[in-house]
């Protein structure tokens, strides 16, 4: 391996300045939700100039909604196409699925930024760019690590699937229109900003609503109502409650530097129309987090039960249960076991270029793997190069000597995984050698 680590990290030094660019040009084009194309274009472009097999399409929103894990904002994906490029392998070893999605979050207020949320500008080792970190500087490592192996003159035995898929911060449904495409593999690598390190365990996560009911009355007599806003306050404590024992259960290791493993968030609250008069009605919505060995239905009863203690804390919820919903976004669970041979390759491989062992933690928050695990049968580690404290904020950066070195970790562990071709290892001056 010694042989085909060089030439990976050479011809990876060799064209830093071309992937800086391709980064660049990728940030350049605003890829919020509705607007990918020009994104996908430079994508797509570039694949066909690695000579990769590609498939451009822009998924059906009808047949999408049929499925069960099909949550999307909007059904309609026009102008959002997904693109998936094939290195084909040479038969006889195993596939992977290397997936990032191109869509990136609004900007917000653009006061906040130093420069334009679009600019790609580079100051002190660092590219500055709404999805630069999330995750397009993920995806430039990807694609580096197969150009680097095809033009390093590397075969791979087994088949490496790129894909470049919309719609993740909103739901998934451009993974899985993915799978339901039949793309699936052996296995899936996903380079969302994990700061480098490697996460065999994504938590889920599954927007609710809670309606909380009152009694109107007028504010001068408010004793002859029942004040939804303070009956709130008693389901925002309960859930809290619950919060603290779902999350005392989690002993995983894994877990040891998140406070919270799988946090149930109380995003919005609104009650109420006029000062003068009791409220009666409050609307509580918020995520509730997924571990990674637990199903959405198994997290969906807990909350449902625990809001039927309610009556238990105070009698008017006997008469008046609180409202549970499941509306909006929600992010599939996923695990690989920590022994899978994908982690020990990727373990391995970035010893061999970091110098030191990686750090192991699990997913403090969603990513497409469930879906790659759950529904493509494609169980995914989680590893790249972005900034996770910088995701979604302004000013949004990544190191670029991080997507170089993990181009280079993925480049091997592809070889690694996947298998090379005999005799590949071997340098020109052996051939000569072996041959007299």
């Amino acid at each position: 391996m010694t042989e085909i680590k060089r030439r990976i990290n050479e011809w990876i030094k060799e064209h830093r300045e071309e992937g800086t660019d391709l980064l660049q040009r990728m940030v350049q084009a605003p890829s919020t939700q509705g607007n990918e194309a020009g994104a996908q274009a430079i994508v797509a472009e570039k694949l066909k100039e690695m000579g990769l097999q590609v498939d451009i399409w822009e998924p059906d929103g009808a047949d999408l909604k049929k499925h069960d894990y099909f949550y999307s904002p909007r059904s309609d994906f026009s102008n959002s196409p997904n693109v998936v490029g094939i290195m084909k392998g040479t038969g006889g070893g195993r596939s992977i699925i290397l997936n990032g999605h191109i869509d990136v979050v609004p900007d917000g207020d653009r006061n906040q930024w130093d420069d334009d949320p679009y600019s790609g500008a580079i100051k002190d080792g660092k590219m500055f760019g709404r999805g630069v970190t999330d995750m397009k500087g993920g995806n430039v490592s990807l694609i580096l690590a197969m150009q680097a192996l095809k033009e390093s003159g590397l075969s791979l035995k087994g088949d490496v699937i790129f894909q470049s898929v919309i719609e993740e911060e909103s739901g998934g449904a451009g993974t899985l229109a993915a799978v339901l495409r039949g793309y699936g593999a052996d296995a899936a690598l996903i380079p969302e900003p994990t700061n480098m390190k490697i996460f065999p365990k994504q938590q889920g996560s599954m927007w609710f609503r809670i309606s909380v009911k009152g009694r109107s009355a007028h504010g001068g007599t408010r004793y002859e109502g029942v004040s939804a806003i303070e009956k709130s306050m008693i389901v925002i404590n309960h859930i809290r409650t619950l919060e603290e024992q779902r999350n005392a259960r989690i002993t995983d290791p894994l877990y040891a530097n998140t406070p919270i493993p799988i946090p149930i968030n109380l995003g919005v609250i609104e009650g109420g129309n006029w000062p003068s008069s009791v409220p009666d009605l409050v609307k509580v919505e918020g995520r509730m987090g997924v571990a990674p060995e637990e199903t959405m239905e198994q997290a969906k009863q807990e909350m449902a039960d625990w809001l039927v203690q309610l009556e238990e804390r105070d009698d008017w919820f006997k008469e008046h249960p609180p409202i549970l919903e499941w509306f909006g976004a929600r992010w599939v669970p996923g695990a690989i076991d920590a022994e899978h041979e994908l982690m020990n390759a990727l373990i391995h491989q970035y010893r061999q270029v970091a110098g030191e062992d990686p750090v192991i933690e699990a997913s403090p928050w969603g990513t497409d793997g469930g879906l790659l695990t759950h529904v493509g049968e494609t169980p995914a580690i989680v590893f790249g190069p972005g900034a996770t404290e910088v995701a979604h904020y302004p000013n949004e950066y990544i190191l670029l000597d991080n997507v170089f070195s993990t181009a280079e970790i993925i480049a091997l562990t592809l070889v690694q995984w996947c298998g090379l071709e005999v005799g590949q290892e071997e340098t020109h001056q052996e051939k000569i050698a072996n041959r007299k």
